[in-house]
Parts: C-alpha cells; structure tokens; sequence
C-alpha cells in the first residue's frame, strides 16, 4: 500500500465482506474485549444504518457499531442480539475504532459525526468509555452517568469503563 492510497479513506457502510477485516481490526485494538464475527453480522441485520468501516480502498482501517437501546440498558459485551427494543430511548454507541496508525488525522470524528447524525432521533446518546477515553468523548458532549444500576454491566468492560451519556436536544 503506497502513501497515496493511506491518505485517501472514507466512511461506508459496514457490509458482510468486510466483517473478518472488522474483526480482525477489533480483536487488535481491543485484545481484551473479544467480540466473534456473528456479533458485527448481527449489528449490520439489526441496525445497518449504525454499522459503518472505515475504508481506504485497500484496507479496512476503522469502524463503527450503534444501535437503538433503552437506557441504562446497554447489550452484554460479544452478544447477540434477537431484536431492538421497540421501547429504546436511547442511541448507542457501542465501538468506535481508528487503526492507531491512522489516529490523527480527524477520521474518528467524521465517523462520530456520521453515528451523531442518526442519534439525533433520539433524545440521548450513550456508550461505554474504555481505556480512559473519557476526554475523548467529553469532546463530543458525553459526560459521565453515576449510576449503581449500569455499574454491574461495566464490569466485563474493565476497570476503566464509565458510562456516558450525550444530551441530543441540546
């Protein structure tokens, strides 16, 4: 892959071919959270508007999954879901991953921004930070939520795991 080609990536999509590169991109930058390929096939049925990759032409260099959840109710890491929940007041964001030799460049906001733009329907949008991504996502409005009943749901998240949240009205 030559420069040029490194340079040039745009948001699409998430389409069933490109799962085993989505995968493969997760399980490098999030070896402790292992999630199977049937979990990202499942997000594309479910909400495909919310399933997005990053693509160079060449490479699949990041990625995105979110979906509608009801609040403070956020899907165990690695599962399938069966449905959406008809009663979600709530836009997820589950992952949002850049290659790290790509970070940046601004590319994890144009996706952000792409997944916000579709949360809007909703009156809040929440994830899960890990890492101590919190700054991060403060950047994009998220402030963290105290609250005893998500604290059980952190904990395969690891230590780190705050919930946050994002008031889309404002």
């Amino acid at each position: 892959m030559n420069d040029t080609t490194m340079d040039q990536a745009r948001w699409r999509a998430l389409a069933d071919h490109d799962v085993a590169a989505v995968t493969a991109l997760a399980d490098r930058v999030h070896p402790g959270l292992p999630e199977r390929p049937e979990v990202f096939r499942n997000r594309i049925g479910l909400f495909a508007d919310g399933a997005i990759v990053l693509d160079t032409g060449a490479a699949i260099v990041g990625y995105g999954v979110a979906h509608p959840i009801e609040r403070l109710s956020p899907p165990p890491l690695d599962t399938i879901l069966d449905r959406l929940e008809p009663s979600a007041d709530a836009f997820y964001i589950h992952d949002v991953v850049v290659a790290p030799e790509r970070r940046g460049r601004g590319e994890a906001r144009q996706g952000i921004d792409r997944l916000l733009g579709i949360a809007a329907r909703f009156p809040v949008t929440t994830l899960i930070s890990v890492y101590r991504t919190g700054p991060f996502w403060a950047r994009f409005g998220f402030a963290a939520i105290d609250d005893t009943a998500i604290g059980a749901k952190l904990a395969a998240y690891g230590p780190d795991a705050i919930y946050m949240q994002r008031d889309n009205r404002l």
